[in-house]
C-alpha cells in the first residue's frame, strides 16, 4: 500500500464527532507507515462512487471504505474489474463482511490490520433485475443477494432504519413485519455445481450468499459459503412455513448441522427468478401481481424477473491472513 483514499459514509452508525476522531486515528496510523492517505467526505452515495473513481483514475492504489456493508457495496460498483484494492474500516451497524473476514471492530485497529494484510483477487456476485422503475439494472454483491421474505423486509423498512433504529429495534421491527409477510411464491431455475443437473423449484425464499459468517446474531447462515470459492451457496426456501424460517435462523444461532424441511442448500454459478406462471390466473394482469422485490448487500435493488450469477476474478480485497 503505497496511496489511499479514506471514503467515509457519515450515515454509517456511531456518533459523527466520534467517527470523525477515530478515523483521524486510521489516517495518523497510515501516514506513520509512510502511506499517503487522504480521507474523504462525500456528502451522498452518487458523489462517493465519483470519488471512488476519480481515486482510480489519480492512480490510488488502495480505497478503504469507511462504513458498513452499504457502504462497501455501493464502491464495488465502482472498483469491480479494476487493479484497486479494496481495504475496509468498518463503521457500519452490522459489518457482515468485515466479520468474516475477521477484521477488528475498532478503527485504529483495523487500519493497523490492513498494513500487515495481503491483498487477494476474489469473485464478486452479480444480479441483473428491473429496479424499482421498472428499467433493468445490474449490481454487483459481495455479501448476498436475496429475493423474496429478505427482500420484502427491506423494502418496507425502507433506506437507513438501521441507523435510525439501531440492529435491536430494527429486529423487532423486522420481527414484526415478517409475520405479515404473505409468503409469495416465485420460480428458480439453476445449473447445480458437480452433476450441471438443470433444477426448477418454486419459493418462497431465495439467497445466493457469498460469506460464510455474518456476524451478529445471524453467524453462519448459509454452511459452505466461501469468497475464496467461485460460486454461490444458494439457500432455497420451498417452505411457506413461518416456523421452518425459525428453525433454520436458530441452526445457524447455535451452529447445528439440522436439516429443516422445507429449506435445502445448493452450489451454483447462476441462478434464475421469475414470478410463478402456475399462480397467475388468466385474467390477472403482470402489474397486478404482488411484487417479489430483490435485494443486495442489504439493498433495496428492484423486483423480479431477476438472474444472479457470479464474476469471477473481479475484485482485489485487503484482508487478514486466516
Amino acid at each position: 500500500m503505497r496511496k489511499a483514499a479514506l471514503l467515509y459514509n457519515p450515515e454509517s452508525g456511531g456518533s459523527h464527532a466520534r467517527r470523525q476522531a477515530e478515523l483521524e486515528s486510521a489516517l495518523a496510523l497510515l501516514r506513520g507507515a509512510n502511506v499517503e492517505a487522504q480521507l474523504i467526505l462525500p456528502d451522498s452515495r452518487a458523489h462517493a462512487k465519483e470519488e471512488a473513481r476519480q481515486a482510480v483514475l489519480a492512480g490510488y492504489d488502495t480505497v478503504f471504505a469507511c462504513g458498513g456493508d452499504g457502504t462497501i457495496h455501493n464502491l464495488i460498483q465502482v472498483l469491480a474489474n479494476t487493479g484497486t484494492t479494496l481495504a475496509i474500516l468498518p463503521m457500519g451497524t452490522a459489518n457482515a463482511l468485515a466479520h468474516d473476514l475477521g477484521l477488528p471492530m475498532n478503527i485504529a485497529a483495523a487500519a493497523r490490520a490492513a498494513l500487515h494484510s495481503a491483498p487477494r483477487r476474489i469473485a464478486l456476485g452479480r444480479i441483473h433485475c428491473l429496479d424499482l422503475e421498472g428499467q433493468s439494472r445490474t449490481r454487483f454483491f459481495i455479501v448476498a443477494a436475496g429475493a423474496g421474505v429478505d427482500a420484502h423486509l427491506f423494502y418496507k423498512l425502507g433506506t437507513g432504519t438501521k441507523q435510525r433504529m439501531g440492529m435491536a429495534a430494527y429486529y423487532a421491527k423486522a420481527w414484526q413485519l415478517w409475520f405479515s409477510y404473505p409468503m409469495t411464491r416465485f420460480e428458480v431455475e439453476f445449473p447445480e455445481a458437480g452433476s450441471g443437473e438443470s433444477r426448477r423449484d418454486h419459493v418462497t425464499e431465495l439467497l445466493a450468499v457469498r460469506i460464510r459468517n455474518f456476524g451478529g446474531v445471524l453467524q453462519e447462515l448459509a454452511p459452505g459459503a466461501s469468497l475464496d470459492r467461485n460460486d454461490l451457496r444458494l439457500v432455497l426456501c420451498t417452505t411457506g412455513s413461518r416456523l421452518a424460517y425459525l428453525l433454520y435462523v436458530t441452526r445457524g444461532l447455535l451452529r447445528r448441522s439440522w436439516k429443516i424441511p422445507g429449506i435445502d442448500l445448493a452450489y451454483s454459478s447462476r441462478v434464475s427468478c421469475e414470478y410463478s406462471r402456475a399462480s397467475a390466473s388468466p385474467k390477472t394482469s403482470p402489474q397486478a401481481q404482488p411484487k417479489v422485490h430483490v435485494e443486495a448487500d442489504g439493498e433495496l435493488v428492484g423486483t423480479l424477473p431477476a438472474e444472479i450469477t457470479i464474476a469471477p476474478d473481479a475484485l482485489t480485497l485487503l484482508a487478514p491472513s486466516r
